[in-house]
């Protein structure tokens, strides 16, 4: 009996503990270490902060999936691999003896540079830390008295929908005294776009009122504003940090080899370069052909991790996985409507908001209960 440890219950484990209802495994006993007992698809998080979904609409019972699978579920954090012993070090004292693990963490917030993050801001990652504070930053607003400056650092994709959320939310429930700002170190939005979205997106921000304060390093935090690099301060009520993937501590901690910012190097078999019987995929991976850290990416790998995880544990033959070189991006404005971008093409619309949002419900309903 071989023994499958999968550690965190991302968008790729979410497809093999799909494939494992389907057809289980021969000879495997397969465990899921989780945090959590449901997984948020991002995708969606921007139109549950607009009030167009409840957050159930936007979450995959991790409960029910591993239940279907006849996968063991352990709801606590992983801290460590012992890769000598085979074991999953887990947060609450326990370890998981497996023959081979597969690794689908979400990553952590990118806080480095930033003094005083952790007590004077929220981070977007993780999720359901951010799911869990939300309700009570928009209280905070609603109770505000004068103006309330709510910025977000940040000028990427994820920024943006989240700027593009809340200012939503907060024109649906009339609070015309908050104010939101962007803070980034790009001159303009989305860095690596088509020109025309990012355009496009520089005229939606105005158009909505939200600020966006370019070529700005932000060096640290307190309560009530920003340090900048160049020594000047920005006020804000409350910060969020939308800043990008960290890869967390305990995979280069483990032995196991990682790229410089800690991501775990995996070869095209999604087989960690340095042990083997340990496969990755999501933004916790380094691919063998770099890709961005994107939801879509973890999607995509779902299918191959579940077919070489498959093969594997029945002495088969793995086969290589070639991301693919241009991905579909559906980036919410808010206000039903969005952007989208392949490659050097982008396009703006209601209708791309609909198209997002079918999509969006499709993968949900694929995997829902």
């Amino acid at each position: 009996m071989k023994r499958l440890v999968l550690v965190g219950g991302g968008h790729a484990h979410v497809h093999v503990l799909a494939a494992l209802a389907a057809r289980p495994f021969a000879a495997t006993q397969v465990t899921l270490v989780s945090p959590y007992s449901r997984q948020i698809y991002s995708g969606m998080l921007p139109g549950w902060i607009s009030g167009y979904y409840a957050i159930e609409d936007c979450a995959l019972s991790l409960d029910s999936l591993t239940r279907r699978a006849g996968v063991n579920f352990v709801q606590t954090s992983c801290s460590g691999l012992d890769l000598k012993a085979g074991q999953v070090c887990c947060a609450n004292g326990k370890a998981i003896p497996f023959d081979y693990a597969s690794i689908d963490a979400g990553p952590a917030a990118n806080l480095a540079g930033l003094d005083g993050a952790m007590e004077h801001a929220l981070p977007v990652r993780p999720i359901e830390g951010f799911v869990a504070a939300w309700p009570g930053l928009l209280e905070k607003a609603r109770n505000h008295t004068g103006e309330f400056t709510l910025v977000i650092v940040g000028d990427g994709a994820a920024a943006l929908e989240l700027a593009f959320a809340m200012q939503t939310r907060f024109t649906a429930e009339g609070l015309s005294h908050a104010r939101l700002t962007l803070v980034g170190g790009n001159p303009q939005a989305l860095a690596g776009f088509p020109y025309l979205l990012r355009r496009k997106a520089a005229k939606l921000l105005a158009e909505q009122g939200i600020a966006h304060l370019g070529k700005r390093r932000v060096i640290g935090l307190q309560p009530d504003h920003l340090l900048l690099e160049d020594g000047s301060r920005i006020a804000a009520d409350a910060t969020l940090l939308a800043t990008g993937a960290a890869a967390p501590g305990w995979p280069a901690a483990s032995g196991l080899a990682t790229d410089d910012a800690g991501f775990i190097r995996v070869d095209p078999l999604l087989q960690s370069v340095s042990h083997p019987f340990v496969f990755a995929a999501g933004d916790v991976a380094a691919y063998a052909d770099p890709r961005p850290k994107s939801g879509v990416f973890a999607v995509r790998a779902g299918p191959p991790l579940a077919e070489n995880l498959r093969a594997v544990c029945q002495g088969q033959a793995l086969k290589p996985w070639q991301p693919q070189r241009r991905a579909l991006y559906l980036l919410s404005t808010g206000r039903k409507h969005a952007l989208a971008a392949w490659g050097g093409f982008s396009t703006s619309g209601a209708w791309v908001w609909r198209w997002k949002d079918g999509i969006d419900k499709r993968f949900i309903a694929q995997f829902g209960s």
